[in-house]
């Protein structure tokens, strides 16, 4: 009999109450209605210049789209004849045939309906009527009550959409309509409606796999199982499992060895298992079939006592391996959705994996990603905090708003509990920390009401709906929310749980050069803005060159932080001296970006300091992607152009990695005497070693004076330890003399410390120089000998210098080159190469410190 799966094509869509009625067929399927109108030139790209703010009618109408299609004799002979629904952006009546079929208010939800007795033979019409979301958001706040929040319009708390729609500080307000995912005809005779797959991995690494599914029917019939090893061939198989009750379940077990276990990049290979289950009737005839992707790996997240500091510690193990998470923020890479392709998630993940990061954190004002984003990070290696999606908000907790956070929850915990990548849930992103902030009733220490009828209800949803969910259906680790402490503590607290450190930038807006008394067990969300790449402000500029200047109003309306004016001076002024033509100021402000980022990890890496030490376990900075071109927080632009701060990341993330830091103490002489005292001047150098074995190195150090030729270099044989950070050296730094007035200016001393292997091969490098920047008389550039030399191959950069050299950044005129590295600083004696993809021998231009632009 015909049954199969077809989706619906012969779309169009028209804004309901215009005059003429136009049906306006769709370029592609699924689709939204701000990409139509794009493709047609209906609206003005709001990506450019102000033209957001001229788009935003379109969510506040209502539209609707429709199909024609034709159903045959044969599919509705099946059985079960489904119209399913993958997704539908947000509020949408449902109609086949002039009936309706369907009230839809959840973006997050799918919906299969049975639609047998509503199809006929021959032409059929499905009708998706939206209304605006924004407007129905609106009434139902009226209904329900106004909230507090961060971000956007406060009646999106009320609404299942993705809430970065409603504008962030990052992002514009955009309000999507339409049908954002697959919509579907689907008949069968019987089919599979669950599949449940479980991986278990002891500590001792015996594996154990179990499956149960369900079935539409109790019809005679069985089912037949295969599991598939990576590279094709069956690891195992079951047949005729009996399935006449309409469930089924079976389980196998291994002995440590006997499968391949799946690692985190850098830890080992990512094999890929299939699941098959083949349903069959009593002839023998296949009636439907589902399989998985999976893979066996044990994933714990651990909080243990520690050593020598309180608290406990907050980290991630994976098949008995301690993992340091060195990774980012994923916020949606785009504000409409239904242009992400699988080679889009694969690029944007790729730079992740190139940039020796391990763990990405779905944010929870997002949405849950398409199944391709977690399928390419279980290929890669890549390690996936997800959120659950609330956001900055006081959010409500009435009886059919959980109703339908119940169903959004249900069903993606299923779709997305097969990906061994996925290592924790957690319930949302600062909704605690936004409660601390209102002084609601929020007492920590209460593990047993409803908290539904107090002024935080969103705490039911994180401490009692949420943790039930997840707990029935899948294994994965659940933490309440991102930041959460426990234990009775507020979010803030540093020696539980992970922390939002954003008290750089935001909050008391401390200096970078204080990450190391800003770190938490787990430091899931920091950061630091910068400008994008030259090329993106020219294109949101849209050519207006009267605009391009830092303070121009498009370039305002390309920054959507609140003070992000006072916030960007007041970093680059307490660190640089800078220009404000274009150019120099996109400049000043991406080292800067560099340098605060590869500070923290630099910094927070020492602190992962051995078994039972491990006082920061993670850093994931704030963020890789932009949804929009946007001056923001994120290391790579909206066009995957990765700004210097990604390369700089990048360094602080290798296998092996060197820190440098110098202190300045005071000492008196006389404690009742403020005038007599001595200054003197502390080096600090460790190592970082994220193998999981000892590193026989040679630590080799070069002290510069950038006023002179004088030099001071020594070498020492040192050892990495496993997993852990090394202090290697701590003693006054070389040729810095005491002072005894604060008048004396210190010496421009600069540091240069490489780990080398056996070969003399640098493993390693990093270089410290005094701050802040502005202090610094930078040598005149023509006595600096500093070069780019473009090899023969004309796509390898040598640079190389007489004087060190701090924060180069590389460009060309022309067409975009893919560098390898960026932020360099470079030292006498120690050239370094970077590869230049599409310079095609071309003249490289060189950015940095004291290059006379400031």
């Amino acid at each position: 009999m015909a049954c199969g799966t077809r989706l619906l094509d012969n779309w169009s869509f028209t804004q309901i109450g215009t005059r003429d009625g136009e049906w306006i067929p769709v370029s592609s399927f699924p689709t939204t209605v701000h990409v139509e109108l794009l493709k047609i030139n209906r609206i003005p790209d709001p990506f450019i210049g102000l033209h957001d703010w001229d788009v935003q009618w379109i969510g506040e109408s209502d539209w609707a789209f429709r199909s024609t299609f034709e159903v045959t004799d044969a599919e509705l002979a099946c059985r079960n004849v489904d119209l399913v629904i993958d997704g539908l952006d947000t509020y949408a009546i449902v109609k086949l045939n002039g009936q309706k079929i369907l009230e839809s208010s959840n973006q997050f939800i799918s919906h299969r309906l049975s639609v047998k007795k509503s199809l006929r033979v021959g032409s059929n019409e499905l009708l998706l009527h939206f209304e605006s979301t924004f407007m129905k958001g609106r009434e139902i706040e009226k209904e329900h009550g106004k909230l507090n929040l961060w971000n956007g319009d406060s009646s999106r708390l009320h609404v299942r959409k993705a809430q970065y729609n409603y504008g962030w500080d990052w992002g514009p307000i955009l309000m999507t309509v339409g049908p954002w995912k697959s919509i579907s005809l689907q008949t069968s005779q019987k089919r599979l409606t669950d599949l449940d797959i479980r991986t278990y991995v002891s500590e001792s690494l015996d594996v154990k796999l179990t499956v149960e599914f369900s079935l539409s029917d109790k019809t005679p019939g069985h089912a037949n199982f295969v599991l598939k090893n990576p590279d094709g061939s069956t690891e195992a198989s079951v047949s005729r499992i009996r399935t006449d009750t309409g469930n089924a379940e079976l389980s196998l077990e291994w002995e440590p060895g006997k499968v391949q276990l799946w690692y985190p990049v850098g830890y080992g290979a990512q094999p890929i298992y299939t699941v098959q289950v083949t349903l069959v009737d009593e002839e023998g005839h296949a009636l439907d079939n589902k399989s998985e992707k999976i893979a066996f790996r044990r994933a714990c997240v651990i909080q243990n006592k520690l050593i020598d500091e309180e608290g406990l510690s907050f980290f991630f193990e994976i098949n008995n391996i301690r993992i340091f998470c060195g990774g980012s923020n994923w916020i949606p890479a785009d504000s409409f959705l239904t242009t992400m392709t699988a080679e889009r998630y694969r690029s944007w993940l790729m730079l992740l994996k190139n940039g020796n990061q391990n763990m990405v954190r779905v944010w929870g004002g997002g949405i849950y990603e398409h199944d391709d984003f977690y399928a390419i990070c279980d290929e890669l290696g890549i390690l996936v905090w997800q959120d659950f999606m609330f956001g900055c908000g006081q959010y409500p907790a009435y009886d059919s708003f959980l109703d339908s956070v119940r169903e959004e929850v249900t069903q993606n915990v299923k779709r997305l509990r097969h990906h061994p990548s996925i290592v924790i849930f957690a319930g949302n992103n600062e909704d605690y920390q936004l409660a601390e902030s209102l002084n609601l009733e929020l007492d920590y220490d209460d593990e047993e009401s409803d908290f539904r009828k107090t002024n935080f209800p969103g705490r039911y949803i994180y401490e009692r709906l949420l943790p039930e969910i997840v707990s029935a259906h899948c294994d994965i680790f659940y933490h309440r929310g991102s930041p959460y402490s426990g234990n009775g503590k507020p979010t803030t607290d540093r020696t539980f749980g992970d922390l939002h450190q954003w008290n750089v930038w935001h909050g008391s807006q401390q200096p970078w050069h204080n990450w190391d008394v800003l770190s938490g067990r787990f430091v899931s969300e920091f950061g630091m803005q910068g400008f994008p790449n030259i090329r993106t402000v020219d294109y949101w500029l849209g050519g207006d060159k009267t605009e391009r200047f830092p303070q121009s109003r498009t370039n305002n309306n390309h920054n959507k932080a609140a003070g992000f004016e006072h916030r960007l001076e007041l970093y680059l002024v307490q660190n640089f001296r800078h220009s404000f033509e274009m150019e120099s100021y996109v400049y000043y402000t991406q080292i800067m970006q560099a340098e605060a980022l590869a500070s923290a990890y630099r910094l927070w890496r020492r602190e992962w300091r051995g078994e039972g030490r491990e006082y920061t376990a993670g850093a994931l900075v704030w963020q890789i992607n932009d949804c929009w071109p946007v001056t923001s927080w994120a290391i790579v632009d909206y066009f995957q152009r990765p700004k210097p701060a990604y390369f700089a990341i990048a360094r602080e993330l290798q296998s092996y990695t060197i820190g440098i830091t110098r202190k300045e103490y005071q000492s008196f002489y006389d404690d009742r005497s403020s005038a007599n005292f001595v200054i003197t001047t502390e080096l600090q150098i460790w190592g970082t070693n994220s193998t999981l074995s000892p590193k026989h190195a040679t630590l080799s150090v070069s002290c510069f004076d950038l006023y002179s030729d004088w030099r001071h270099v020594w070498e020492d044989d040192i050892v990495l330890a496993v997993n852990s950070s090394t202090e290697l050296y701590r003693g006054p730094l070389p040729g810095q003399p005491d002072r005894t007035k604060w008048s004396e200016s210190p010496k421009a001393i600069i540091v240069s410390a490489r780990i080398l292997d056996k070969s003399k091969a640098v493993l390693a490098r990093h270089s410290n120089w005094p701050e802040p920047y502005k202090f610094i008389k930078f040598p005149p550039v023509e006595n600096l000998g500093l070069a780019a030399v473009v090899e023969d191959d004309g796509e390898t950069v040598t640079l190389k210098t007489s004087k060190p050299v701090k924060g180069l950044v590389l460009d060309v005129d022309g067409d975009e080159v893919k560098w390898s590295d960026q932020a360099i600083d470079l030292v006498p004696d120690d050239p370094q190469r970077v590869c230049a993809i599409g310079l095609k021998g071309r003249e490289v231009k060189l950015r940095f410190l004291g290059d006379g632009s400031a």
